[in-house]
């Protein structure tokens, strides 16, 4: 489940099981990508500079507050600045080390939109099509009957309209359909001990839309948020699952096959897969733990390490496993513009207001394509994504220029926001008060 919150516990929606030119620009991109187009940033010295040192000191009082523990790593124009808190295994005194892998939950998203927009950039689909389009019958409007129904005082209809759902809704959670986390059957599953029964469950990408079908829409997507126009927005996991079965169906291979030709290998991210079933973290890792929805200080802790949520309870939306280095490389060359041509670089950052706080982020904030626009303070913004799934909890921003970049990574689910938040204000916000 690739989650995209990450308040406490009883909020983590199972997400993810719970996470972005033209033919001949593509090409000649794709090619420059096969190596660094500059020498690789100096690595900082542990202390780093002040503003680092006050970054460690959030770390240790995460790790301190009970987190297993953390990791973070920041690209700035000073260099490469690793920070790390905490043990890879409880019982044990073996630091956490920012070579790490982890499941990143819903930071796969921002993966996901950009394979789309890629895959636009050759002329394969275009944002614009409908779902309809590509997934025939797969979103239907059967099930519930005709009329009017009420959410939050306004008026929707009950029946899913496809044609009128487009790949660009999917991508900036317009569409209106329901997060199949949301459903308290699937969540149950995955709660208490309940999780040792169906960790190795097996889920199809229509299974888990199937899922959400069983709920009306909450909304339809003319109602939908435009830029520069507030609507309604619902941060949805199958939205991302259903993206990423247009991605089988655009190009007849597989998901998996798409990132790594599109972003993975250009980007020469080593520590990046996207696995298969097997439900094990290659090497090397920290033990991943939970306390799988339960609060409180007596919340039982339980090592979920072992896990299958790949093109079962997360696909697309949160499948992915990656390190802090190979996150910082992704996310701060898309923000660069060296991964997109211009025409979706545009899309990419068209963001629309959200709807509430959904999502790990403030009422503020704006979503593009895959990619959030948080607001950490007043006059202080970054672009990123977060991502929670059972054990691993990911947070990744950079600036608009993508010349600062900064990922964190939590082996625990638990634990205070305010400190996550502090870690990331320490690093983007240091000239606002």
């Amino acid at each position: 489940m690739a989650h995209h919150g990450q308040q406490k516990s009883s909020r983590l929606l199972l997400t993810a099981l719970a996470g972005l030119a033209g033919l001949t620009t593509l090409a000649v991109a794709t090619t420059a990508l096969a190596g660094p187009s500059h020498p690789p940033p100096p690595r900082l010295p542990a202390k780093g500079h002040a503003t680092h040192q006050k970054t460690q000191a959030v770390l240790n009082e995460i790790a301190a507050q009970g987190t297993p523990g953390v990791i973070a790593q920041v690209r700035d124009r000073h260099g490469v600045w690793d920070g790390r808190a905490g043990v890879r295994k409880l019982g044990s005194e073996q630091p956490r080390s920012t070579h790490d892998r982890f499941r990143i939950a819903s930071v796969t998203k921002t993966f996901t939109a950009t394979v789309l927009l890629k895959l636009e950039a050759e002329g394969k689909l275009s944002l614009d099509d409908s779902v309809a389009k590509w997934l025939p019958g797969v979103v239907h409007g059967k099930g519930y009957d005709k009329g009017q129904g009420k959410r939050h005082g306004k008026s929707y209809e009950k029946r899913y309209r496809p044609h009128h759902i487009t790949v660009r809704h999917l991508l900036n959670h317009t569409s209106g359909i329901f997060d199949y986390n949301m459903d308290a059957g699937f969540r149950a599953k995955y709660a208490g001990d309940e999780f040792d029964r169906n960790r190795h469950v097996r889920w199809s990408p229509e299974d888990l839309v199937d899922i959400a079908l069983a709920h009306p829409p909450n909304f339809q997507p003319e109602q939908g948020s435009r830029p520069g126009r507030p609507g309604e927005w619902d941060y949805s996991d199958t939205n991302y699952v259903l993206a990423g079965m247009v991605v089988e169906k655009a190009t007849g291979r597989s998901y998996a096959h798409e990132v790594e030709r599109l972003v993975v290998r250009p980007l020469g991210l080593r520590g990046t897969s996207v696995p298969g079933t097997s439900p094990r973290l290659p090497s090397p890792h920290a033990r991943h733990y939970s306390t799988l929805f339960e609060d409180g200080p007596r919340a039982k802790v339980r090592d979920v390490t072992e896990f299958s949520p790949s093109p079962t309870v997360a696909f697309s939306a949160g499948q992915m496993i990656s390190t802090v280095g190979d996150v910082n490389i992704f996310l701060s060359r898309l923000l660069a513009g060296e991964l997109l041509p211009p025409a979706q670089q545009r899309q990419l950052l068209d963001a629309v207001p959200v709807d509430g706080d959904k999502g790990h982020g403030g009422p503020q904030d704006v979503y593009g394509l895959g990619l959030r626009h948080f607001k950490l303070a007043e006059g202080c913004w970054a672009w990123g994504h977060g991502g929670m799934i059972p054990g691993s909890a990911t947070r990744t921003l950079a600036s608009a220029d993508g010349r600062q970049v900064m990922t964190m990574n939590r082996n625990g689910d638990w634990g205070e926001q305010r400190l996550e938040d502090a870690a990331v204000e320490t690093e983007f916000c240091r000239s606002t008060p």
